[in-house]
């Protein structure tokens, strides 16, 4: 019972709900998911450690990268389905189509570059972090 509500918390906040969206596009890194939704590197992080952490995603090293995805072979018989039903109530939303065209334009970043950028880009220094998207 415990890993059910797990799974549903992690599903009830938007963000990871957009996470979750994008990811069923492509494999993204932290600073792709950042780009894509314009939120800090921490909210990026600790929404995709939710996803993680309730079976929805795994997660591989690729050099300095760690990348996330959905894990189709190793998740819950159960969570394919909540999965779909993310996909289906995301399909025609404005909000989900605006981060699928950002993350066209993302990119593999360090953090370095992410914080020149953060001149250009108020997200990445965190002034975008609240839940007004």
């Amino acid at each position: 019972m415990r890993d059910v509500v797990k799974s549903f918390k992690a599903l009830s906040d938007e963000t990871r709900l957009r996470i979750l969206k994008l990811l069923l596009e492509r494999e993204c890194c932290v600073c792709e998911v950042m780009q894509a939704l314009e939120i800090s590197q921490t909210r990026a992080s600790r929404n995709l450690n939710e996803l993680y952490d309730a079976g929805f995603l795994k997660q591989r090293r690729d050099g300095l990268w760690s990348l996330y995805s959905i894990d189709e072979k190793g998740m819950a018989d159960y969570l394919p389905d909540l999965v779909e039903a993310v996909r289906k109530a995301l399909e025609n939303n404005k909000i989900a189509a605006l981060d699928k065209e950002r993350l066209k334009k993302a990119e593999r970043i360090g953090i370095r570059c992410i914080q020149k950028r953060c001149e250009t880009a108020p997200y990445l220094a965190g002034e975008k972090d609240g839940n007004t998207h």
